[in-house]
């Protein structure tokens, strides 16, 4: 499997909108949704090829292996790529990412240390597991409002994020309101009682208020590819027609531009098999703190591996047929193929429901119950190296259905579990 990373400059507004299922408002989504970006390049290889079949199965050829096949390519979600350093909002090259729901800050100053105005940002997976454990209660608290004498309240802190050398940033789009008014097609002019409001994705940003420097808001994707030479193609069509894409609805008002590069996709920093055993070191160690309250009720770390799986983003998981938030050890087993000893410990999810339109169809997608990007799940097993490279397949290719639109993926141990209180960031 090759995978390409994507880059998207906004050169105009965006409307890459959420449909609430029976409202009739349509909120504006703060980041590219993977089916969205499959869309606009879906429709932008049908302009381009003059393929305008009703069944697009029928056309054959690399459309179909891309888009329609057995195995089609995965479009991820692009997540905001713009943050704040010392006072300067600017484009970062890192890979962006989702925090945990077990990520607590402040409840009157939330957000990192090195946005300057936050307490810091700091994760409960471990230590709530082992306050459990040695069966002792957990309430986490802000050392920093303890030292200042202000409210210690923490509360759950969700954000998307990047790693810029050692420290943490909150990555974010931002978002205005466009006011349209209706046109009266027979006389060319304003129609009455006809004025309405789009709520649009920013295109550009205010890098530096001292010298009011402007740049355009970037977003970061990938595609994941299975056949090598497909994704070449692919990866050749989109450096020839880098502007003729359009994100989003509204775009015969001029909205939806941007501008895509691509390149290959590097392999991750560190292996699943490293960062399962970095995991579990801490955890041990942790476990052991936790020792000055008497010994556990049970011993749980003896002969088992832990591991954690993250939803990067949103995920529609079903269980016997039903509509599930929490993915069970017998669903991961079937997920990653696997038949070896697994027990799920703790769950932290979250839902809501989503729909949207099929521009190929003309019609409303179904409503379906998702999984909130940021759910955390913590398994172990006692076979670990037959999980290694299952979980590493897991995470290209993700979980649950209509992952080909960038539903459910995921990683395994996201380093964030293992910030903690005294340290938080």
């Amino acid at each position: 499997m090759t995978r390409l990373e994507l880059t998207i400059t906004a050169l105009s507004p965006l409307a890459p909108g959420r449909q609430k299922p029976g409202g009739s408002v349509s909120e504006v989504e703060n980041y590219i949704s993977g089916s969205v970006l499959r869309g606009a390049i879906a429709y932008q290889i049908l302009q381009l090829s003059g393929q305008q079949s009703a069944n697009l199965a029928e056309d054959g050829g690399n459309f179909q292996s891309l888009f329609l096949g057995e195995n089609p390519a995965i479009f991820g979600n692009a997540y905001p790529a713009v943050t704040k350093i010392d006072n300067k909002s600017l484009v970062v090259n890192q890979q962006i990412k989702v925090l945990p729901a077990t990520a607590v800050s402040s409840k009157t100053n939330p957000g990192f240390i090195s946005s300057r105005s936050g307490h810091g940002v700091f994760d409960t997976l471990i230590d709530a597991f082992c306050a459990t454990a040695y069966n002792q209660p957990y309430d986490p608290s802000d050392p920093k409002a303890i030292a200042e004498g202000t409210n210690p309240q923490v509360e759950t802190y969700s954000s998307f994020y990047s790693q810029v050398d050692g420290k943490y940033y909150s990555n974010n789009a931002s978002s205005r309101f466009l006011t349209r008014v209706g046109i009266n097609r027979r006389r060319a002019t304003a129609e009455e009682e006809i004025l309405y409001s789009v709520q649009v994705l920013n295109e550009s940003f205010l890098k530096n208020t001292k010298t009011d420097e402007w740049d355009n808001f970037v977003f970061r994707g990938f595609v994941v590819v299975p056949d090598e030479t497909l994704a070449e193609e692919l990866q050749r069509f989109i450096e020839r027609n880098p502007y003729n894409f359009r994100i989003g609805g509204s775009a015969s008002r001029g909205l939806g531009k941007v501008k895509i590069e691509v390149s290959k996709g590097q392999a991750p920093a560190k292996s699943v098999k490293s960062r399962i055993e970095e995991f579990n070191q801490v955890l041990h160690t942790r476990w052991n703190l936790w020792s000055v309250f008497g010994q556990p009720q049970h011993d749980l770390l003896t002969g088992r591996t832990y591991f954690t799986l993250d939803l990067q983003s949103d995920a529609i998981l079903t269980e016997n047929w039903q509509r599930t938030t929490v993915v069970s050890a017998e669903m991961l087993k079937n997920f990653a193929k696997v038949d070896s000893s697994l027990e799920m410990h703790v769950a932290y999810s979250s839902y809501e429901y989503r729909s949207g339109w099929n521009s190929a169809w003309g019609l409303m997608k179904d409503v379906e119950l998702v999984t909130n990007k940021g759910s955390v799940y913590l398994f172990s097993t006692t076979e670990p190296e037959k999980w290694y490279a299952a979980l590493e397949n897991l995470e290209r290719k993700g979980i649950g259905d209509r992952t080909c639109e960038g539903f459910g993926q995921v990683e395994i141990c996201n380093e964030f579990h293992q910030v903690f209180r005294e340290e938080a960031k």
